[in-house]
């Protein structure tokens, strides 16, 4: 995927440290402790960008390994780690057709971007990479899938700024419809940024597909490697009871 924003790895994790990865990380483990059928010893972050909850898991002395496209995102991983003495083991693979060396026992992936997961045939060979991956019995958490249409809320934008140092980012992230037929929409995420009196501007937009909860459950049932468990609330170990943008799918390895 070509980008402005994931080129700019420190800016864009400033953009989003406003993410607590202790509470996460603290979250995953209650989920691992309720529905895994394994002991968990290593983990994947899938996409994993600058990976602040995997160098928290990490900090907890799980075995860590990250995937991501972007090779800007794992070099600063890789620079991270070194400086916080973490080992992490940060691959460079496309998360829709992967093949890791070892076997994990919980995977996740954060921040809605299963989203560039972008058709039901490159769904199916994701779901196939992880399972393949995952001891049978481990969970496979997904954060924030895009399953909804019918509020309009959900289309408007999004607007925050985050400083650190000397460094200011104000974010933008909107979601515009396309082709409802297709289910397709246009995700723009753009950082305006000011570093040390320099102004600089990263705008990307991407034509993306939402999958539905009801559709999610024929690619599971297609692809048969997974259970679904459930649709909880993004940020508590607890069934969502109606549909919601702030969402975690959890999936358990047959």
């Amino acid at each position: 995927m070509k980008s402005q924003i994931y080129n700019q790895a420190k800016y864009y994790e400033i953009a989003f440290s406003f993410v607590n990865p202790k509470e996460q990380a603290n979250l995953f483990e209650k989920f691992v402790r309720k529905y895994s059928k394994i002991d968990v010893k290593v983990v994947l972050d899938l996409a994993c960008g600058t990976a602040l909850q995997l160098r928290e898991m990490a900090k907890r002395k799980y075995k860590a390994i990250g995937i991501d496209s972007n090779s800007k995102m794992i070099d600063y991983l890789n620079d991270e780690s070194r400086k916080e003495g973490l080992e992490i083991n940060a691959i460079k693979a496309d998360i829709n057709n992967f093949k890791l060396k070892q076997k994990v026992d919980f995977a996740y992936i954060m921040m809605g971007s299963i989203i560039y997961v972008k058709n039901n045939d490159l769904f199916l060979s994701h779901l196939n990479s992880v399972a393949d991956s995952i001891n049978s019995g481990g969970l496979y958490l997904i954060e924030n899938i895009a399953i909804n249409w019918a509020d309009t809320s959900f289309f408007k934008p999004q607007r925050w700024i985050m400083k650190q140092d000397k460094i200011k980012v104000k974010t933008t992230y909107q979601i515009v419809p396309k082709n409802p037929l297709e289910q397709t929409v246009t995700q723009i995420l753009k950082m305006e940024v000011e570093d040390g009196g320099k102004k600089m501007k990263f705008i990307d937009k991407d034509d993306l597909k939402i999958i539905f909860p009801e559709e999610l459950k024929l690619l599971l049932d297609k692809d048969g490697k997974f259970e679904l468990i459930g649709f909880f609330e993004r940020d508590n170990v607890k069934l969502l009871k109606n549909v919601s943008p702030d969402n975690i799918v959890l999936l358990r390895r047959k």
